[in-house]
């Protein structure tokens, strides 16, 4: 009985009709969160949804962090060391894992939030990632015209909105990682469990389709940027939880001392092509010298 009660599987077929659906025709520069339960039963799973978006995006990006690389003090030795094919952390999702795992994308140089990208335009996002700036592939992203895909998941999976705070102001938090042998600081956000708060900005500015389970939603990322930006101009703590041991508590005592203090986005910021071992290396001189 159980069985006969499960949806169908959702075939490549039925994911590319509903990507089609939402208007992408393989020009576009799209980051991807995606939740693989959402659909009930895909067939083949992460792979499908991967190799559907590669024939409907331009480029395809995605979040690939690795939360063990993370330091909380300068004094801290690093668990494990950062590269190329450092798996991603659980609860970012399988999708991002299978990029990775496919040697034509590139992935920027961050340990703990890097991004993984393939396509015509991924040696440019990855590449303006900086240890001040680690959401600044969101900002290559606002230069191409690009789009968020949220697939069967909530505004708490949205790192663009982490963007939209950085422009907007909002304190960042000091860690540390391990970069080129040293360990050295890098601005690192707040949480985002209360990021639903901003669907009231935004709910017009989509376009969605359900296949199977999955809620597919499309947003322009310039739209989501900006529409952050108006948000926390007039409420800088709306996006901020209220879980008294959250992060989020220490970003709202630097809001409340201090206020916000708007950064600009900086147009063309990329770096084309894809980051060299000189790259990285004069990251940490900048760093060090910050």
């Amino acid at each position: 009985m159980l069985n006969l009660l499960r949806r169908p599987a959702v075939t490549f077929a039925a994911l590319d009709y509903s990507l089609a659906e939402l208007g992408l025709n393989g020009t576009q520069h799209v980051i991807l969160h995606a939740s693989l339960k959402s659909f009930g039963n895909l067939e083949g799973g992460a792979k499908t949804l991967i190799d559907a978006l590669e024939q409907r995006t331009a480029t395809l990006v995605a979040p690939a962090f690795s939360y063990a690389t993370l330091l909380i003090h300068s004094t801290d030795r690093p668990r494990s060391q950062f590269n190329r094919d450092t798996r991603v952390s659980r609860d970012i999702g399988r999708s991002a894992q299978v990029l990775v795992e496919r040697a034509a994308a590139e992935r920027s140089f961050h340990p703990t939030l890097s991004f993984i990208a393939v396509g015509e335009a991924a040696g440019q996002v990855v590449a303006c990632q900086t240890l001040e700036s680690p959401y600044q592939p969101i900002g290559a992203l606002y230069d191409l015209d690009g789009y968020v895909l949220l697939a069967g998941v909530d505004f708490g999976s949205n790192t663009t909105i982490h963007y939209g705070e950085y422009l907007a102001g909002v304190p960042a938090l000091t860690r540390y990682v391990a970069v080129g042998g040293q360990v050295v600081p890098t601005a690192f956000p707040n949480c985002s469990a209360d990021f639903d708060n901003l669907l009231p900005e935004v709910q017009f500015l989509g376009r969605q389709v359900e296949v199977g389970g999955s809620l597919l939603r499309l947003y322009r990322v310039r739209d989501l940027v900006d529409a952050t930006v108006r948000f926390l101009e007039r409420d800088p703590e709306g996006l901020l939880c209220t879980f008294k041991g959250c992060r989020c508590q220490q970003v709202r005592a630097l809001i409340r001392q201090d206020g916000l203090h708007p950064r600009p986005h900086v147009h063309g910021a990329a770096i084309h092509g894809s980051d060299s071992d000189s790259a990285n290396a004069d990251r940490v001189d900048a760093a060090g010298k910050a």
